[in-house]
């Protein structure tokens, strides 16, 4: 493999830009405790690794609460804004522990050592107890821990559980589970938290819309005594929401008068909702009065909103971005909120929108055409940049991969194939039964539609994607050879068989509801959509990027594919990196792409 410090094909200039976005500082939406909310906390990249962060707003102090090698991804406030809870996993392995450390700064202390370490299933942190999730080999257990009491198992159970929301007054936790064997449907269980035990759970209530139907807790009204708790369904083929009082036994749908997707969360005085709204790969917000029913959309730019919070005097805050503009956190009415870099990156490229037909139904795919090449000229060299998940989409927001391959001369095409979210729960679950061969399809249907409209150069063709875009790049790559140029899988699935075995038991039962069992009851089913049974098919050169610590794409299985291609004599590089499934150490996903550009010029020329 060529020397990976820079892609000697691009001129410095345009190297020096493509970086320029992954190294300008970026932030998340601050998160602030409930009774303190001028204390936030938010994850950033200003130290060139993601780390959590304290933020004063009353003194406008900042100051690093994490500082990890390989970074710190997860963290949140206790109502009183008194202690921040972040996570501490090993190297990206994310099985750890939670830890506490006081608003001010101080000593990191484990907050409940009695839970042990796990992958996190849910954390609700109350003003007289926290309740934490917890996921192993061996299933999930919930746990609750009183301050200054002995913590316990409240539940347990082989199939996912988790944490999802807490009344303001500790007195009710709702739980999501699998018993009925499908995690991707989850139903909810309301616990009176007072004596609730494993063996003799408080039930308050329980809900389940049934097979292929799941239910989803967003939060709790945030009033004293209030037992209003927000619930994401999809009763009509989409997300919507119903309101569910959990102690009434009364539960009230919101139809609103909108296409896509909706999700919500409560305004500070209980008495409206500040809605998500995503419809083709966009964000929309609106406020919803529950007294009147008035839907009232929120004058936000077009573009993709990753997270909206109402604060307590009826201002929103948001993360905003769009496909040319990078991410900025501000007010919906317009003032930038936090910002940590002292220049914004380079602006990036407009994506088109296309409507492909598909053998399931109208593909949404988007188009960047390549830079300074101007008008609606073509065939062009063409990397379709396919997404992961695959409950997952891609969408108009500030991508600096993206951009990446198109300052390096390239075409890019995303497409949501089904599986994506965004488009209907129908087309979200059409892969069941034969998950990766059906995106396949519908990713081959706008390969066949850019082709003809003279877009795609069918000569000059990447696949190329991260984790199940990885699995569906190694794939595609034997089983649609004579489509690919080349292909750059990362962090991918390569050997599905080896892959279950190894793989969280998280996603080891999502695999079991999406294949319709395990691999000891369906072997056929993982072997037909396994790369490495085509491996014998590859005929483009391939590029796999791996992650020596990944618990969702472990390495045995990567290295199974790989020793495969050896024996076959095809042509394959390797990058491996000492992390899990991604890096947050911003240099080294800058090195990840000079070594996927590096390839892709080297076989795919502009």
């Amino acid at each position: 493999m060529s020397d990976p410090s820079t892609v000697p094909a691009l001129p410095l200039a345009v190297t020096a830009r493509w970086q320029a976005r992954f190294r300008a500082p970026r932030v998340s939406l601050p998160d602030w405790a409930e009774e303190a909310p001028h204390r936030n906390v938010y994850s950033s990249d200003v130290s060139g690794v993601v780390e959590q962060y304290a933020w004063d707003r009353s003194t406008d102090e900042h100051r690093p609460v994490t500082d990890r090698p390989n970074g710190t991804l997860i963290s949140t406030l206790s109502p009183d804004g008194g202690t921040i809870w972040w996570f501490a996993d090993t190297d990206g392995d994310e099985f750890g522990v939670w830890m506490t450390q006081p608003f001010p700064g101080g000593e990191d202390t484990v907050a409940v050592p009695e839970v042990g370490a796990a992958y996190p299933a849910g954390l609700e942190v109350g003003r007289s107890l926290v309740a934490i999730g917890r996921s192993t080999d061996d299933g999930s257990e919930l746990w609750l821990a009183p301050h200054g009491g002995t913590p316990r198992v409240i539940y347990r159970h082989a199939d996912p559980a988790s944490v999802d929301a807490l009344t303001r007054d500790d007195e009710l936790l709702v739980v999501s589970h699998s018993e009925h064997g499908d995690p991707r449907y989850p139903a909810l269980r309301v616990l009176r938290t007072a004596g609730t035990t494993e063996d003799s759970p408080a039930v308050v209530t329980e809900k389940w819309d049934g097979e292929g139907l799941g239910l989803h807790a967003l939060e709790f009204a945030p009033l004293p005594g209030d037992r209003r708790l927000l619930v994401g369904h999809e009763r009509r083929g989409r997300e919507e929401l119903l309101i569910w009082d959990v102690e009434a036994g009364t539960e009230t749908e919101l139809v609103l008068d909108l296409p896509g997707d909706v999700t919500a969360g409560w305004y500070p005085d209980g008495t409206a909702l500040l809605v998500g709204h995503d419809h083709a790969a966009r964000t929309e917000l609106y406020r919803y009065d529950l007294a009147t029913g008035v839907l009232e959309k929120l004058d936000t730019p077009p573009g993709v909103v990753r997270g909206a919070t109402a604060r307590p005097d009826g201002t929103v805050e948001l993360a905003w971005s769009n496909s040319e503009l990078p991410p900025v956190i501000r007010r919906a009415d317009g003032p930038v909120v936090l910002s940590v870099a002292d220049e914004d990156p380079p602006a990036a490229y407009p994506v088109e929108d296309r409507w492909v037909p598909g053998p399931g139904g109208d593909i949404h795919a988007l188009l960047v055409r390549p830079a300074g090449r101007g008008g609606p000229a073509g065939p062009f060299a063409t990397a379709f940049l396919v997404h992961g998940g695959p409950e997952a989409a891609d969408d108009d927001s500030y991508r600096a991969r993206r951009a990446a391959y198109v300052d390096a001369g390239y075409a890019v095409v995303h497409v949501n194939y089904r599986g994506s979210t965004g488009y209907g729960s129908a087309w979200r679950d059409a892969l069941t039964g034969r998950p990766g061969l059906t995106e396949l399809e519908d990713i081959g249907a706008v390969h066949d539609a850019l082709v003809a409209e003279g877009v795609v150069d069918p000569r000059r063709t990447l696949l190329t994607g991260g984790s199940w875009g990885g699995f569906l790049t190694l794939l595609g790559l034997g089983t649609q050879p004579e489509r690919w140029t080349a292909g750059i899988a990362e962090v991918p699935v390569a050997d599905y068989l080896a892959a279950y075995e190894d793989e969280m038991e998280g996603l080891r039962a999502y695999d079991r509801a999406l294949f319709g069992g395990s691999p000891a009851e369906v072997r056929d089913v993982y072997v037909r959509s396994s790369p490495i049974t085509y491996a014998d098919a590859v005929a483009a050169p391939v590029l796999v990027v791996a992650g020596a610590n990944d618990p969702r794409c472990p390495i045995r299985q990567i290295d199974n594919y790989l020793g495969r291609l050896e024996e076959l004599g095809k042509e394959h590089e390797v990058y491996r990196f000492d992390a899990g499934h991604g890096s947050l150490v911003i240099e080294e996903t800058i090195r990840q792409v000079e070594v996927a550009l590096d390839f892709a010029l080297r076989h795919v020329r502009p």
